[in-house]
């Protein structure tokens, strides 16, 4: 394998064949392939792109280059879901075992924060005890007792992507489309599944600042996941305003609040609709009123709850153990007017600055730490209106509270609300 040609005939914008770009990524994953060819690699891949061959087989040697699981034995549609990641994304807590109850296995794995958009592992790890560094072992020992998990990744799962995520952090090759594509999949498909939904976010508090950036990357997925044997489908979901609470433990209070039918809001809303997806794809229901009326009659009947405190318990989780939430403060508006725009992003990093996420994988979390996001874009307001509950200590409320203001437009004028899903990409 000479690793050279193949960075060269890339760079070139020529067809790398699937047996040359298979030998390079084999080569990768055995050490035979030194970092900076493969930091050459992935720069000529943000420059030329990828046709969907390559991604194809890109994803598939990621995948293969670690253990694939295997479910003979479990005679249930094996499914999951992926977000590409929001400010308030806590879809994953509720969606899991509401799927789970209505019959379905979720081995799902999941990651960290790191940035503004937080991490589905941290929220979970609010609760005391819970686990997330299951082995493959025990995720399917979980996945076969109970429906569902949600836990970090092994060693053993996809390890040509971390050696690859990592290089590309470090050589700025991380906004490809055909790595991200290749990065997210490679983890996902590696649990087995048959049915996979993708909820892909495009706006503010997102990657993908678009629309027509979230759909290249939901047509991609989709695309590479159809070939490789999966069903596949992607909502695009608007990302310019919270969805919800942000923190860790504030969002599992949400998630909590969710599964026990205490709250209807666009959180609800959007799971619901991922649900149906998965669903629908497994052939579960007959139609899209069906599913809906299933996922809620699980929360309804008080069975999702159930499942979510059999998988907290199983992975060593108290949930009755109290999950601190820190002092209140309250941001009001400065005057009359319509909520206009959001930067939900800049939400997001105020979290941080209050010491609730991490800027860099070192970073210690607070997991009290938090705020709840009171009003929409196109509502109405009032001034000294509440505008978020904002969780942290008096002196980290000082520090971000200008940067919250900013983060929050007021119009004179009506502004149209965003729809909260924008279009479904199948396969």
């Amino acid at each position: 394998m000479n690793a050279a040609k193949i960075i060269k005939k890339k760079k070139e914008g020529e067809r790398v064949s699937d047996a040359e770009l298979a030998a390079l990524i084999r080569g990768y994953a055995a050490g035979e392939v030194p970092d900076y060819q493969m930091a050459a690699f992935a720069m000529a891949v943000i420059f030329r792109g990828m046709h969907l061959d390559e991604t194809v087989t890109l994803t598939r040697e990621m995948r293969d280059s670690g253990k694939v699981m295997q479910w003979p034995d479990l005679d249930k549609p094996i499914v999951d879901k992926h977000s590409c990641g929001g400010i308030g994304d806590k879809i994953s807590l509720p969606l899991t075992p509401m799927l789970a109850a209505c019959g379905m296995a979720v081995p799902m794995i999941s990651g960290r924060g790191l940035g503004p958009t937080g991490g589905t592992l941290d929220k979970l790890e609010s609760i005391s005890g819970f686990r997330t560094d299951l082995s493959i072992e025990e995720l399917q020992k979980q996945v076969r007792d109970i429906g569902c998990v949600i836990t970090g990744t092994t060693h053993e799962i996809a390890p040509a992507d971390r050696e690859l995520y990592a290089l590309r952090d470090i050589t700025s090759t991380v906004t490809s489309v055909p790595l991200i594509t290749a990065s997210i999949l490679s983890k996902k498909l590696a649990e087995g599944l048959e049915d996979l939904v993708l909820d892909v976010k495009w706006g503010s508090g997102t990657f993908m600042k678009t629309i027509a950036e979230a759909e290249e990357l939901a047509e991609s997925m989709v695309g590479v996941a159809s070939r490789l044997g999966v069903k596949a489908s992607a909502l695009i979901t608007d990302m310019n305003q919270p969805l919800g609470s942000v923190g860790n433990a504030i969002e599992v209070e949400e998630s909590i609040d969710i599964l026990k039918n205490e709250v209807d809001a666009d959180t609800i809303t959007l799971t619901i609709a991922l649900g149906t997806e998965l669903l629908l794809a497994a052939k579960m229901v007959d139609s899209s009123d069906q599913a809906v009326t299933m996922l809620a009659d699980s929360i309804r009947s008080g069975a999702a709850y159930e499942k979510f405190e059999q998988m907290v318990a199983a992975q060593g989780g108290d949930l009755s153990a109290p999950r601190p939430i820190s002092k209140l403060h309250v941001l009001k508006a400065n005057r009359d007017g319509v909520i206009a725009t959001v930067d939900a992003e800049a939400l997001g990093w105020a979290v941080i600055d209050m010491g609730g996420g991490r800027k860099v994988l070192e970073d210690e979390i607070n997991h009290a730490i938090g705020l709840e996001w009171l009003v929409k874009i196109g509502d109405t307001v009032e001034r000294n209106q509440p505008l978020l509950h904002v969780y942290c200590t008096d002196s980290g409320y000082a520090k971000v509270k200008p940067d919250l203001m900013k983060a929050i437009t007021l119009s004179d004028d009506p502004v149209e609300p965003p729809s909260l899903i924008v279009k479904r990409i199948s396969g």
